[in-house]
């Protein structure tokens, strides 16, 4: 949404070619907004990626995004842990869904749903690594509460 707060990250790729040496010019910019909350608001962080032409040898060169935990959606890391630390027992997503709308931010369930089950796959690594160390120990104790 339009009256969020923006906060640019602008990527270069450098002032000069890496393969010869010749000085960059500017082309274009592609510009990546991703939906982020930071305690008690939300921020759109806009990336903006210069695309630039070699003036010598006309190569053209894009610095890299920074990696996300999901690539192909737009949901910055802090929004994704907001909402996978509030869902378990506290704020079902419906109603995380209705608390975002009042300040103007549309994040439909199925969205936030579907967000929680990529981010699944991305801690399974972290998941299978604890599971190893606890399994590993000389005892293994459980609550057994119903």
């Amino acid at each position: 949404p339009d009256h969020l707060d923006r906060h640019d990250q602008v990527l270069s790729p450098g002032d000069d070619c890496n393969r010869c040496g010749g000085s960059l010019k500017t082309l274009g910019e592609d510009v990546t907004e991703e939906l982020e909350y930071v305690p008690g608001r939300f921020i759109v962080n806009r990336i903006v990626g210069s695309r630039m032409a070699c003036s010598c040898c006309e190569v053209i060169v894009q610095a890299p995004l920074p990696s996300r935990p999901n690539e192909r959606r737009r949901p910055a890391p802090g929004l994704l842990a907001h909402v996978l630390v509030s869902k378990p027992g506290i704020i079902a997503l419906y109603r995380q869904s209705q608390i975002y709308a009042r300040e103007g931010i549309e994040l439909d369930r199925s969205t936030m749903t579907d967000r929680v089950g990529a981010v699944d796959g991305v801690l399974d690594p972290l998941a299978d690594a604890i599971g190893r160390i606890v399994r590993g120990g000389d005892a293994l104790f459980a609550d057994d509460t119903p």
